[in-house]
């Protein structure tokens, strides 16, 4: 065998033994690929632990002296009935003053008849006795009898025109509740490796969720902020290897 053939040979053995080893390697490499996704969800029904409802209070005159002094003792009323409810009035505070002065409005071609003044505050009612707050709220009428006039909720309408009910104990149920969705997230799998014919095996990846506070009665134009029952609910995703 002369030189030439012998160098064709170790070529020709070296290109079969690379393209082997290279299958080989895909062919490793495409089994360790093989996995399956899969969502584990849980929920849980939680109350809500604080209430915050602002009342905007209105009040109007052609004396600005007399103007304050009504809405003096709308705010008087307004602590009042809040007691009668059984709700401390240290958990009120005061925001938003505003007053109008119509004549100083240099855009207006004409005067409207009406009061000069319009006195705006807002009385900001928070309470961790979220019960009381929402049997005061569902008895607003009351106080709108003894010549109070306000408007509630949140500007624009945003809590449905009464409490924001707010959870803030979401700490405390996340650790269990990561647990339970991770552990569907694994019955799944597991019964998707069985259903192929494979065996499960470790996690190539997983992606904790976020946590979402819903409402526990979801209809059109339920907000959660105005329901005090409500849902928490994670979805975990998380791929497992599978093996032959």
């Amino acid at each position: 065998m002369n030189e030439r053939t012998i160098a064709a040979t170790i070529v020709a053995v070296g290109i079969a033994l690379a393209g082997f080893l290279a299958g080989n390697g895909l062919a490793r490499g495409r089994a360790a690929d093989r996995f399956v996704t899969v969502k584990g969800v849980t929920e849980r029904e939680v109350r809500a632990d604080l209430a915050i409802w602002p009342l905007h209070l209105v009040s109007a005159d052609n004396d600005l002296n007399a103007a304050h002094k009504r809405l003096e003792a709308s705010i008087a009323g307004v602590k009042q009935f809040l007691a009668g409810q059984g709700l401390d009035s240290s958990g009120v505070s005061l925001s938003g003053f505003s007053v109008n002065d119509a004549q100083a409005n240099e855009w207006a071609t004409e005067r409207r008849a009406g009061s000069r003044f319009i006195l705006k505050q807002t009385l900001i009612v928070r309470s961790a006795d979220v019960d009381r707050v929402l049997t005061a709220s569902q008895r607003a009428g009351d106080l709108a009898a003894t010549g109070v006039n306000f408007t509630s909720g949140q500007e624009g309408g945003g809590s449905g025109g009464g409490p924001t009910f707010i959870f803030s104990g979401l700490n405390t149920v996340k650790p269990q509740m990561i647990t339970e969705a991770t552990a569907r997230a694994h019955e799944a799998a597991d019964q998707f490796a069985r259903d192929s014919h494979s065996a499960l095996g470790g996690i190539r990846q997983a992606n904790q969720g976020v946590f979402e506070i819903l409402p526990r009665d979801e209809a059109p134009g339920i907000s959660e902020g105005s329901q005090v029952n409500k849902r928490v609910r994670v979805v975990s995703t998380v791929d497992y290897f599978l093996k032959n």
